[in-house]
């Protein structure tokens, strides 16, 4: 593949293999998928499709066993632990199932903590976090606790928290897999936005309702991409389980 440079996520190759022998499982197998600059994706597929693992390796949660993988340009794939908690700090953006707040800290509290890490001053932190907060529609709630906020406002916090860092990619794990269906139609509309502003969306999910609402699908089977450019209305057509 030549380099492109509005390319966010560039897979080239990707081999994911556990165990060896007559035990090897290969979770991928020879994955190339690109991802441009703006695009707001959904990756889907069956439970062991490979998108979990195709997830934690785009999230620098993961190493491949083979391959390249370049985020925003950068050659990841090789790249040692350090490294890797660096660049997940600095370029992407992480929003899960469950929201992972500290209990013990305020909504602006919360989204600060990425700012420590990136060793952004006291009163920057503040003013970027009431920022995010206001973004997402918090601004009344910067002082309440998790236990204060219904499910809704809490990954509302949590996506506050994925962006103050202003990161190349908001990664979503099955980000309204805890929420009521009026809930998931809000978040999903601040997904929309961000988008809108030009953020990179990438989803797993395993919902057709929320796939529906992403630009383009990316279906795994078996370790492999079988779709790469999937449209919204092919999906009636597909099973998910």
């Amino acid at each position: 593949m030549e380099n492109n440079k509005s390319s966010i996520i560039r897979l080239e190759n990707i081999f994911k293999i556990y165990g060896s022998g007559e035990t090897e499982v290969k979770a991928l197998n020879d994955v190339s998928l690109i991802i441009e600059q703006g695009e707001y994706c959904a990756i889907m597929g069956a439970s062991g499709s490979g998108k979990s693992t195709a997830m934690n390796i785009i999230g620098c949660l993961d190493r491949p066993t083979s391959g390249h993988y370049y985020l925003d340009n950068l050659d990841v794939a090789q790249m040692d632990d350090t490294e890797l908690a660096h660049i997940r700090n600095k370029k992407i953006g992480f929003v899960f199932q469950q929201f992972h707040l500290l209990s013990q800290l305020s909504a602006l509290e919360n989204v600060m903590l990425p700012m420590v890490y990136a060793g952004v001053n006291s009163g920057e932190r503040r003013d970027r976090a009431a920022e995010a907060l206001t973004r997402v529609g918090l601004e009344k709630r910067l002082n309440n606790k998790p236990n204060q906020l219904s499910g809704g406002q809490q990954q509302r916090v949590a996506i506050a928290r994925a962006i103050v860092n202003h990161p190349v990619l908001l990664l979503a794990d099955e980000p309204t897999g805890a929420l009521d269906s009026r809930t998931t139609q809000e978040v999903l509309s601040i997904f929309g936005e961000l988008n809108a502003t030009g953020i990179t969306v990438v989803m797993v999910t395993h919902e057709p309702d929320v796939a529906r609402q992403t630009q383009r699908i990316v279906w795994f089977r078996d370790g492999e991409v079988v779709h790469s450019h999937m449209m919204p209305a092919d999906l009636s057509h597909m099973a998910v389980s």
